[in-house]
């Protein structure tokens, strides 16, 4: 999957001083967190060992290498790359037969691309994966994708979201993190979009967020227009209901 913007150089954003929208995939697209699950506990199940609710959830959001590495402490006896490879290959497997939409993804996705504003698909997922949710979604949805075979440190470290960041400031002359906003919905994606400096906002799914840690909390995206967004951006008049 190409780290490139699909076009050689993508206009600035006009009538709005939001430039462009970053985006989680797993939890935040798609709910394909109870998919992982399963392929975790399908793992460990056969190798014996026990693994329980609260490891699951302490998994969400974290780089690949990093939850490789929790399950071969909790017992699974493989190396790294076939834990990755084995938990990806359920995942998009299952995604194929049924693509688990997260509320309002599509429509806000729908209603930044009318309004041409670019978007950035950042996830810890790898292309094998992110692959299938890309073509699921209408051609040219995002103009940059950064998946976490791309990154030496994955989320929550900063460098995914900077990266998505730099690859699309090369085609966007002028962008500015102040008017970027990234949708996340995991405490390591959110620590991650935040800490690149981009306006973050959290939109819990699968594991509730400490209050009052991001910049921004919806309960949920359904509903929600680009003229919404661009009130979270610095000076903006804030949205009364959250």
């Amino acid at each position: 999957m190409p780290l490139v913007p699909a076009d050689d150089s993508l206009p600035s954003p006009a009538g709005t001083a939001l430039q462009a929208v970053f985006w989680d995939m797993d939890g935040t697209i798609v709910d394909t967190e109870p998919y992982w699950i399963a392929a975790e506990k399908e793992l460990t199940s056969e190798f014996g060992v026990d693994w329980t609710d609260a490891q699951a959830e302490a998994m969400v959001g974290q780089a690949l290498e990093t939850s490789a590495g929790m399950l071969q402490r909790a017992g699974v006896p493989l190396g790294s790359r076939e834990i990755i490879d084995r938990l990806i290959g359920q995942v998009a497997e299952q995604v194929r037969r049924q693509v688990p939409w997260r509320p309002g993804a599509r429509e806000l996705l729908e209603d930044l691309r009318a309004a041409g504003i670019p978007c950035a698909l950042v996830t810890m997922s790898e292309p094998v994966l992110a692959g299938e949710i890309v073509r699921a979604l209408p051609a040219g949805t995002f103009d940059v994708v950064v998946t976490g075979d791309m990154v030496s440190s994955g989320k929550p470290d900063p460098e995914p979201y900077q990266l998505a960041f730099d690859t699309l400031a090369a085609a966007v002359p002028g962008l500015d993190k102040a008017s970027v906003v990234a949708i996340e919905d995991s405490l390591p994606g959110a620590t991650s979009a935040q800490s690149a400096g981009l306006v973050t906002l959290a939109v819990p799914n699968f594991v509730p967020l400490p209050p009052g840690m991001f910049h921004h909390v919806w309960d949920s995206l359904a509903g929600r227009g680009v003229g919404q967004l661009s009130r979270l951006l610095p000076g903006s008049v804030l949205e009364a209901a959250r």
